[in-house]
């Protein structure tokens, strides 16, 4: 009998496109189904950040079927964990929920070379936020 997720996490980033799709990415094949898995932007792009999709190709996970996603209130609502990455003001705030902004540098225009960087930041802090979701379940 499946059990329900330990905790549902919101990636946030304005275009939905880079940070957010490889956080997400991350997450869901770090943690699988223990863990919901929600991204949206503020102004989602028409498509995934292609150097994005072959930086995580590389490390053996697939973005390429995913679609930018328009942030909603109903999302924010529904997560345990909002993480940010340069949304601005435009995330909306409620009580309950926690909060963290990540600063990382974000991949729109570079090349696959510069977004390995970002997307081996983004692992490190899916692989603590992890650790994290499973101290705080008793894990």
């Amino acid at each position: 009998m499946p059990s329900a997720p330990l905790a549902s996490v919101l990636f946030v980033c304005v275009h939905n496109a880079g940070r957010s799709q490889m956080a997400a990415g991350f997450l869901a094949h770090l943690a699988g189904d223990r863990i919901e898995v929600r991204s949206a932007g503020s102004l989602p792009a028409d498509q995934v950040n292609p150097a994005a999709v072959e930086a995580m190709k590389e490390v053996g996970i697939d973005i390429a079927d995913q679609q930018p996603k328009v942030l909603t209130t109903e999302a924010v609502q529904a997560s345990d964990y909002v993480i940010t990455m340069g949304c601005g003001d435009a995330c909306p705030i409620f009580p309950g929920k926690k909060y963290l902004d990540w600063a990382l540098e974000d991949p729109a225009g570079k090349g696959v070379a510069s977004v390995r960087p970002i997307r081996d930041q983004i692992k490190t802090r899916i692989e603590n936020l992890i650790a994290e979701i499973d101290a705080e379940a008793g894990r």
